[in-house]
Parts: structure tokens; sequence; C-alpha cells
């Protein structure tokens, strides 16, 4: 009896030796296991902040957008490229600025204009045309949609 006894005791206490170091991550602390779910944690949170796009990626798209209806020279690509550039940076220290979303609104489409004043500067006449109706039709999405439709 006292046999059965000793052997119930000792697998009670190994048992409960089990649950109590799982529970506090094999070496007593919680330091194991909890160190890898933080890790993860922290890759998680790294992941669901979106990655900013590069400036020049988003002036070469535009370039490649208008150079095939403008028809543009390499001198005027790399002018209006620099004029993008400046015009996109200067639209994000705008965007991240403390002021009121109307100011924000107002400084944005005045940059907008002085940077289409600055691009018609570098365009000749038939180049303005196209510029102008391609601001147009940006501006007016489902206009030219329908027109296209219609076609």
């Amino acid at each position: 009896m006292k046999s059965i006894q000793s052997l119930l005791i000792i697998a009670f206490i190994l048992l409960s030796t089990n649950i109590i170091s799982a529970q506090f991550g094999n070496n007593g602390f919680g330091n194991g296991n909890n160190r890898r779910m933080n890790s993860a944690m922290d890759q998680s949170r790294t992941q669901d902040k979106p990655k900013e796009i590069p400036v020049e990626v988003t002036v070469e798209k535009i370039i490649k957008r208008i150079q095939p209806e403008l028809i543009l020279d390499e001198l005027q690509i790399i002018a209006i490229s620099n004029i993008l550039t400046e015009s996109i940076k200067t639209q994000g220290m705008l965007i991240k600025a403390e002021v009121s979303q109307e100011d924000k609104i107002k400084n944005i489409t005045a940059l907008s204009e002085t940077t289409d004043r600055k691009v018609m500067e570098l365009l000749n006449k038939d180049q303005k045309i196209k510029y102008i109706a391609m601001n147009e039709e940006a501006k007016n999405p489902k206009k030219s949609k329908s027109k296209k439709k219609s076609n």
C-alpha cells in the first residue's frame, strides 16, 4: 500500500513540475517562449506599416504615362522630372504638416497650379493642348470613360 502511495505521490510531483515549468517557459521566468512571441509581434507590426514609394519611382511612372502622348524630348523629360520631384516632395511635407484639412487642400491646390504652370512653360503649343486635355481627363475620369464606351 505504501509503495502505491509513494508511486502516486511521485507521479503527482513529476506531472505538477512539468506543468509548472511549461507555464514559466522552462526556465522559471517565462522568457523562452515569450521572446519568440514578441519578435513575431514586432515583425507583424513592421509589416502592417505600408512602405513609402520613392519619389523617383512615382515621377518615372508619371513620365512614362505622359511621354507617349506629349512626345517629349530628353531635355523636357529631365526638366519635367525635376519639377515633379520637387512638387511631390513638397506635397509630402504639406500633407504631414499639422494644419487644418482645409489649409492642406488650399496649399496642395496652389502647389498643383504652380507645378502645372512650370510644366506648361517647357511645352510647345501642341504639347500644351494635349497636356491640358490630359489634366481635364484626370480631373473628370467618369466623363472620359463614358465617351470611350459610346465610341
